[in-house]
């Protein structure tokens, strides 16, 4: 079998497409939760704590003043970025979360069988039926 054959049935399998269909909707919910984590629940947590982005606090190694932004800080030298840590672990903690509630949801629908039709009788049972009713008659 040539490669590109070998290379068509991989890529049209089941398991490759729906890889590439989870990947492309990871990414697109990703930037989802990082947009929840920056604009709305990190300003609330920041205004909590005194007001700042929180994303921007830091910790100076090589000098530089508290009073810029952790971007500027940067340019000018090391600086240890708390904030942005702690604001990169929410996101991941929320989106884990996320993820946990939707992977438990999936495992419940995939347990819940349907009812089961009522079984047909076993055969003997059938027939000692059938000699029942013709002996009524």
């Amino acid at each position: 079998m040539g490669m590109v054959s070998e290379f068509k049935e991989f890529a049209v399998k089941g398991n490759a497409m729906d890889l590439a269909v989870g990947v492309i909707i990871g990414a697109a919910f990703g930037k989802i939760v990082d947009s929840i984590v920056g604009d709305l629940i990190m300003p609330i947590i920041g205004k909590l704590i005194g007001g700042l982005d929180f994303s921007n606090y830091y910790i100076p190694l090589a000098g530089q003043s508290t009073g810029m932004a952790l971007a500027e800080a940067k340019k000018l030298g090391a600086v240890f970025a708390y904030g942005n840590f702690i604001t990169i672990l929410v996101n991941f903690v929320i989106l884990a979360f996320i993820i946990f509630l939707m992977v438990k949801q999936i495992n419940r629908l995939k347990n819940e069988e349907p009812a089961a039709a009522p079984e047909a009788p076993a055969e003997e049972v059938q027939l000692l039926r059938e000699i029942r009713d013709s002996l009524k008659r």
